[in-house]
């Protein structure tokens, strides 16, 4: 969006100096045109002061762009939701929050999933900085991390008492790494993934001891 401030100086030099210190901008991020030139009165009598208009392109900031995409891509998926942001440095929360819920999250947060990762894409293509959206909707990711961690003890139980590997339904990468988390010191289970994507699944395997009583040591495959 471009816009323009009005400044004036002893000479048009000094008016187009002032105007780039207040904006932060250097000489070739601006055009600049004059709207009266500087002149000098006899004995200081009369002397009018250099006027300039100088415009520039006033970026829009990392929340405005990413809550511009975001709510033209959910009014293009006929969904209206309120766009809540929180910025920390370089990271960017974003809460959802409307009527029809079910309509962002998607199955196993699938539609979440894909707004962020276009949000992400769309923010920081072609910058210099890259910056990460994280995207909520109804608290959802907490609720599906308690879940996924409830899901893993779980089928660590079933591992060890039937002695026999457990594989767990496809999940992306961040659901298959709260997985292994979860069971990173769980005794006698040692987790991996198999499949490719976007059919990878988690493997909950329980482990074999060594000759004279000793356990092998656990592998985590973190993805």
């Amino acid at each position: 969006m471009l816009n323009s401030i009005t400044v004036s100086g002893k000479t048009e030099e000094e008016a187009v100096a002032s105007a780039l210190l207040q904006l932060g901008l250097e000489r070739e991020d601006v055009s600049v045109e004059i709207l009266e030139r500087a002149k000098q009165g006899f004995l200081g009598l009369g002397t009018v002061a250099a006027s300039v208009k100088v415009t520039y392109e006033e970026k829009d900031s990392y929340e405005e762009k990413a809550e511009r995409f975001i709510r033209g891509l959910l009014e293009h998926m006929g969904i209206h939701a309120e766009i809540d942001m929180i910025r920390h440095e370089s990271r960017l929360s974003v809460k959802l929050t409307g009527e029809r819920p079910g309509a962002v999250i998607g199955r196993h947060g699938e539609m979440l999933d894909a707004i962020q990762h276009l949000a992400n894409y769309a923010v920081n293509r072609g910058g210099e900085k890259h910056a990460h959206i994280s995207i909520d909707a109804e608290n959802y990711r907490n609720k599906r991390e308690d879940s996924l961690v409830q899901l893993a003890k779980k089928m660590a139980d079933k591992a060890v008492k039937y002695r026999r590997p457990m594989t767990l339904e496809p999940m992306n990468s961040y659901e298959r790494h709260i997985i292994h988390s979860a069971l990173q010191d769980y005794n006698g289970v040692v987790t991996g993934s198999t499949g490719t994507e976007p059919n990878r699944r988690v493997v909950v395997s329980v482990v074999k001891p060594e000759a004279g009583g000793k356990s092998e040591m656990k592998f985590k495959e973190w993805n």
